[in-house]
């Protein structure tokens, strides 16, 4: 893409006054870089991948109050975990992790489990357990 046509479209950027960086060609033909306010096929993509998270985790929440799920289906979706990711931080396998995420098996979780737990959501065990229900 030629420089003077990179795209300066306003986006989700722009609210900060934060610009991006990008890769085109000079007039003679050499790469450089130039800064960028935004492309709206990027802005719709961000803000459709932005819905998608917001509806996970009220989707994780509304689990969580009907009963159907613990509060670490929550807590790993508000912080854009997978399961993966969250058995790596927590240092638990996954089908233990999966098993916490039934209420009645997290409602046993022993303090030092529920530690591990809170330290990667970065939340207090007491926020843990009641912070949903409030």
């Amino acid at each position: 893409m030629e420089k003077e046509n990179v795209p300066q479209d306003k986006s989700n950027l722009t609210k900060n006054n934060v610009k991006e960086l990008l890769y085109a060609t000079d007039e003679n033909g050499e790469y450089t870089t130039t800064l960028s306010t935004g492309w709206e096929p990027k802005t719709i993509a961000l803000s459709n991948s932005i819905d998608e998270i917001n509806e996970r985790i009220a989707d994780a929440k509304q689990q969580v109050l009907d009963g159907e799920a613990s509060p670490i289906i929550y807590f790993m979706e508000l912080n854009k975990m997978d399961l993966n990711i969250l058995s790596s931080y927590v240092g638990l396998w996954k089908w233990r992790i999966k098993r916490h995420f039934k209420p009645s098996v997290f409602a046993k979780l022993n303090d030092k489990t529920l530690k591990k737990y809170a330290d990667t959501f970065t939340i207090s065990v007491e926020e843990l357990k009641n912070s949903i229900t409030k």
